[in-house]
């Protein structure tokens, strides 16, 4: 073999070596590149999954719930839950009603006893002018003069069933008195009583000043007199009474 040919040979070996080497490298660079795609395929879909996991969890929920409130059993249970509400409501309402009714019962006895108590009020005020009336007269006869009248009169010898002036007089007073008494224990069957403040302290929501004067001794704003008495009905002022106050010494 000359030397030709063992050129020949090596450079025959050399390309087919440089071809096998030429071959090797695309097939890495070619699996490399595949490798990349597929790692990049693989991250886009793992970046996807979650999102379309919670989208096909929600349409199983949904659908879910479509099939429980499709159920006969959910739509009787749906219904119960409705009407129990209904009928808390309606007792509720009712109870409050009772109790509107309860007290509206409450005020109309209490209105028809005090229009019961009260309705003489207006009839009793005009006869309290009556009853000064009587207390006036019987209180013109002094009482030394109802004292002598058991006292004979100089006429009385001549006719002897004949009665004395002063005898006259003390039954008038009696009949009077008798008469006072008897109007003041009818209003009293009423509620209506008379009350004398005289001694007590001024009180303007019962008592009217009809005049203020100075008395030694006496605590200023004390009452000093009663020239009218007053009355009540129930616990409700009739009328006021007229007094006379002490006033203040500077």
């Amino acid at each position: 073999m000359n030397a030709a040919h063992v050129r020949q040979a090596f450079r025959s070996c050399t390309a087919s070596l440089s071809s096998r080497a030429i071959g090797r490298s695309s097939r890495d660079a070619l699996a490399s590149h595949g490798r990349r795609i597929a790692l990049g395929t693989r991250r886009y879909s793992d970046d996807k999954a979650p999102e379309q996991k919670s989208n096909a969890d929600a349409e199983m929920k949904e659908a879910e719930v479509d099939k429980t409130e499709v159920t006969p059993e959910a739509e009787l249970l749906k219904t119960l839950k409705a009407k129990e509400a209904e009928a808390v409501d309606l007792k509720s309402r009712l109870q409050y009603l009772q109790a509107d009714f309860l007290n509206l019962q409450r005020n109309a006895a209490r209105e028809k006893e005090q229009q019961r108590d009260f309705a003489i009020t207006r009839f009793a005020g005009d006869l309290l002018e009556t009853v000064d009336v009587l207390a006036l007269a019987l209180k013109s006869v002094p009482e030394d003069i109802l004292a002598r009248s058991d006292s004979p009169s100089p006429d009385s010898s001549s006719t002897p069933n004949s009665k004395s002036v002063q005898t006259y007089l003390k039954e008038l007073h009696e009949g009077v008195d008798m008469t006072h008494r008897l109007l003041l224990s009818t209003l009293f069957k009423y509620h209506v009583k008379p009350f004398d403040p005289t001694g007590d302290k001024f009180d303007p929501n019962v008592h009217e000043a009809l005049y203020q004067a100075p008395v030694p001794g006496k605590e200023p704003g004390t009452i000093l007199e009663c020239q009218k008495t007053g009355y009540m009905i129930k616990d409700r002022l009739l009328r006021a009474a007229q007094v006379g106050v002490v006033q203040e010494t500077s």
